[in-house]
């Protein structure tokens, strides 16, 4: 009988598809954050909604969540998304070459975001670059309170669904939203989407 194979927590990709030297640097900052606020990973599995085994392989780099599970478990820690993707590097000027690249993906792969920010430091405003394929859907989770989206349409149309709310954007078109409500990005026509983000958190208290 052949060996059972250990089944991958559901929302959780290979590393190699995060790329294999940002999936080590989730894993390290993920368990940073959790023993500085004193939780154990079923702790972090209640607050965030993220299964234990599935944040247990995360923090070992064996796994990459996709970008919901992400912002959840920022959102559970009270830090900004860029919190768990963050390396530090040295001082200076930052050359982002778009050959080295890395993408965080959706579980079906439909929807990609590139952060157009060095992993430094957690920041509290970030800059993104989002695809979305061809009748590709994005479905976004509340952020913290106090964030808001401003997203440019470079190429193709989008429909972003806030709540009851529904805006359709072509190429040039802009908006500006609080994100602390479920949002959707979603691609109605028959090509790529491309969108610029600036993802603003509120200040901090105190």
């Amino acid at each position: 009988m052949a060996a059972s194979r250990k089944k991958k927590p559901k929302d959780a990709a290979p590393a190699a598809e995060m790329g294999a030297d940002l999936a080590p640097v989730v894993g390290r900052n993920l368990r940073r954050l959790r023993t500085e606020r004193g939780l154990s990973l079923e702790g972090l599995a209640q607050a965030s909604g993220v299964s234990r085994a599935m944040l247990g392989q995360v923090e070992l780099g064996q796994s990459a969540p996709t970008i919901n599970v992400l912002w959840k478990i920022a959102r559970a820690v009270d830090v900004p998304f860029s919190a768990l993707i963050t390396s530090a590097q040295a001082t200076g000027p930052k050359v982002l070459r778009a050959t080295a690249a890395k993408r965080l993906m959706s579980s079906d792969g439909s929807f990609s975001s590139r952060a157009l920010f060095p992993y430094d430091e957690p920041r509290r405003v970030e800059f993104y670059e989002l695809r979305l394929t061809p009748k590709g859907v994005e479905r976004a989770e509340a952020h913290a309170p106090g964030t808001t989206e401003n997203l440019v349409v470079a190429k193709g149309q989008v429909v972003i669904e806030i709540g009851a709310q529904t805006h359709e954007l072509g190429t040039g078109d802009a908006i500006l939203f609080e994100a602390d409500a479920p949002h959707v990005y979603r691609n109605a026509g028959g090509a790529e989407t491309v969108l610029y983000l600036v993802m603003t958190y509120a200040e901090p208290v105190g």
